[in-house]
């Protein structure tokens, strides 16, 4: 039975909580029904005030699982385990969309199963480490430092998924692909503060919200406050927001920017390289007539390697000349390495208008894995063969250094490719690095028209507020487009589709406090985490001790008698 210690006896709702939460088969849905709305809100974010109450559930439950005096790690492992593993489900369901790979060249069986590994086992590998988080709240939540302030369970329960959010970029087997924020994005206002502290603020907010709620309605004594924490939390950031999206002064020179969609089917099959060539001609020219100065294609727009294959290079810069504009082309690009070795980038390029090709070049940061590259190739090609050959290139790509800018006669233009924009990272280190526009080419045909290609489109936005930069986001088929420092779509084109998207951009020279002191808010969670950790971890070592010199008096007086 659950004791509710926490903050006292409950009340007639919290009773009847109680004893359903008692019950394993209630845990259970409480959970699913977690996972799979808070799930959903990333990917219809029209939903986005169901996140502010969608983990109200699942909450409930880990609140009740610390209490409970007979539930042991392994228990709390595996509800934390289950909770995240569903969630991911839902969060990864477009890998089936994917199928059958032909960009490949797997059988059909051999596509299946991979496409079956990335929705269940490339949510299970994102589970197995977030599982834990439902054991650092129990092992936190009853330290001596929670036991004085009850009302620490809920901002402590936030910050553990925040910092769980955040340890998701630090290693390939992490992809942030599942970040709350995402969910709020439709909504604008509430996702604004993401400038002062990034989108994990954002996060932990929505986060807080939840555990407080969940916290006034398991708990009688602070139900009250409790309830207007949460009203709270989410007024003053929708204040927060509104006053940073309407003040916001859109101040300095302008200059018009367009980015082509070419939706090429296979690029890769470099017969068709004269489609390519026309298709790109066709729309650069046009969005020229129309008044654009620079002009951005998608990654891999031509999948070469553009310094050694001089045609395609004289084509390039003689359509900068033609067209009058800053070209910047997503292609292939050999660096020696330390052994004297080529090792393939992918790249992006930059044409002045005068045909001269900038000393420049963009290495992409982040590489997808399986498919730029392959970690722990050997046991991989070991285990499980087809997945080691999913990628469209024979060997990895290497890694590319960040804060490297493009100086144009307009300003300092910052670039990510693909998979870099879902990392905060490389977009403020352009920033830093002096960026006043960023620049993001993506190539997500294999995501087809799914959910993913909407859900990654959104991550860009993100970036943008974060950095308070115009962004120009070329998709070799979508999503293209232009987006404001507030996040907002100014043009768009349809996934599936060709054509170009102009737009008028400001030149921004302004930084946001996010630019400047990073992850900040992450640290000082994670700092007040470990120290909860440490106290509860004194504690449970004293208790230990105080058990065991009790059971030695208990022996000793035996003895006596």
């Amino acid at each position: 039975m659950i004791s509710n210690s926490a903050s006292g006896a409950p009340d007639a709702l919290g009773m009847r909580l109680c004893r359903m939460l008692d019950l394993r088969r209630f845990r259970y849905l409480f959970l699913f029904l977690s996972a799979v709305l808070t799930a959903l809100t990333l990917i219809f974010t029209e939903l986005w005030i169901l996140q502010w109450l969608s983990l109200v559930p699942a909450i409930l439950v880990v609140f009740s699982l610390s209490e409970a005096s007979d539930m042991r790690v392994r228990d709390l492992y595996r509800y934390g385990l289950l909770f995240f593993w569903m969630f991911y489900i839902v969060v990864f369901h477009w890998f089936l969309a994917m199928y059958p790979l032909p960009f490949t060249g797997l059988s059909k069986g051999a596509a299946a199963v991979v496409s079956l590994l990335g929705v269940f086992g490339l949510s299970l590998l994102q589970a197995l480490f977030s599982g834990w988080g439902f054991v650092l709240f129990s092992f936190t939540a009853n330290s001596r430092v929670v036991g004085r302030l009850p009302f620490l369970r809920p901002f402590l329960f936030a910050a553990i998924w925040t910092a769980l959010e955040w340890f998701q970029t630090l290693g390939w087997w992490g992809v942030p692909w599942g970040r709350l924020a995402i969910g709020q994005i439709d909504a604008l206002v509430t996702v604004q503060t993401a400038e002062w502290f990034g989108s994990y603020f954002v996060s932990f907010l929505v986060l807080a919200v939840n555990a407080c709620v969940a916290y006034a309605l398991l708990y009688a004594d602070l139900k009250r406050i409790a309830s207007i924490t949460a009203c709270g939390i989410f007024l003053l950031n929708l204040l927060s927001g509104s006053f940073l999206l309407y003040a916001d002064r859109d101040e300095g020179e302008s200059v018009t920017v367009a980015a082509v969609q070419g939706n090429i089917e296979n690029k890769w099959d470099f017969g068709i390289l004269k489609e390519i060539e026309t298709v790109y001609r066709e729309y650069t020219l046009v969005a020229a007539k129309n008044g654009a100065e620079i002009v951005v294609w998608p990654e891999t727009a031509l999948p070469v390697d553009l310094l050694t294959t001089p045609s395609l290079m004289k084509y390039a810069q003689d359509l900068a000349k033609e067209a009058n504009v800053t070209l910047i082309i997503g292609s292939f690009h050999a660096k020696e390495t330390e052994d004297g070795e080529y090792l393939d980038h992918n790249s992006l390029f930059m044409i002045s208008p005068d045909g001269t090709l900038s000393e420049t070049v963009y290495d992409k940061q982040h590489l997808v894995p399986f498919g730029e590259y392959v970690p722990m190739r050997s046991l991989i090609e070991f285990v499980f063969p087809p997945l080691a050959d999913v990628g469209m290139l024979e060997g990895d790509l290497g890694r590319g250094a960040p804060g490297v800018n493009f100086s144009t006669e307009y300003g300092e233009i910052g670039c990510m490719i693909c998979f870099d924009s879902i990392y905060e990272d490389v977009a403020i280190s352009a920033v830093r690095n002096g960026a006043e526009i960023l620049c993001l080419a993506s190539n997500d045909a294999w995501f087809l028209d799914s959910a993913a290609i909407y859900m990654h489109h959104d991550q860009a936005r993100l970036r943008a507020i974060e950095t308070s930069r115009y962004l120009v986001r070329a998709g070799n088929s979508g999503i293209t487009s232009v987006i404001s420092p507030s996040g907002k779509v100014l043009s768009e084109i349809e996934p599936m589709t060709e054509g170009y998207v102009l737009s008028k951009v400001t030149v921004r020279t302004d930084r946001t406090l996010y630019s400047y002191i990073g992850n900040a808010f992450v640290y000082l969670l994670l700092a007040g985490i470990g120290g909860l950790l440490c106290v509860s971890a004194f504690d449970a070592i004293a208790a230990r001790r105080q058990t065991a010199s009790e059971k030695k008096e208990c022996r000793k007086k035996g003895s006596e008698e």
